[in-house]
C-alpha cells in the first residue's frame, strides 16, 4: 500500500467517512468535517499509522494533502 492509499485510509478512519477520496491538492476546505480538532487527531493517527512524529512547524507548513504525502515520505525514507 502506498502512502496514499494508506493515509486515505486514515482519513476515512478519522473523519468517519468511508467515501472520502483524497487528492494532492485537496485541503481543509474540502472536507466539510476538517475543523482544528479533527486535525490535531487527523495528525496524531497519521502519526500512529506511519511510526513517525511531526513537530507543529513541520504541521503548520502543510498546504495540503500532497505536502503532507511528500513530508510522510521524506519522513520515511530516514
Amino acid at each position: 500500500m502506498d502512502t496514499k492509499e494508506k493515509l486515505q485510509d486514515v482519513f476515512r478512519d478519522v473523519f468517519d467517512d468511508d467515501d472520502i477520496e483524497i487528492f494532492a491538492e485537496t485541503t481543509a476546505d474540502d472536507i466539510e468535517a476538517w475543523d482544528s480538532l479533527s486535525h490535531i487527531q487527523l495528525i496524531v493517527a497519521v502519526e500512529k499509522a506511519f511510526g513517525l512524529k511531526f513537530t507543529t512547524v513541520e504541521v503548520m507548513k502543510l498546504k495540503n494533502v500532497g505536502e503532507f504525502i511528500a513530508l510522510i515520505d521524506k519522513k520515511r525514507a530516514k
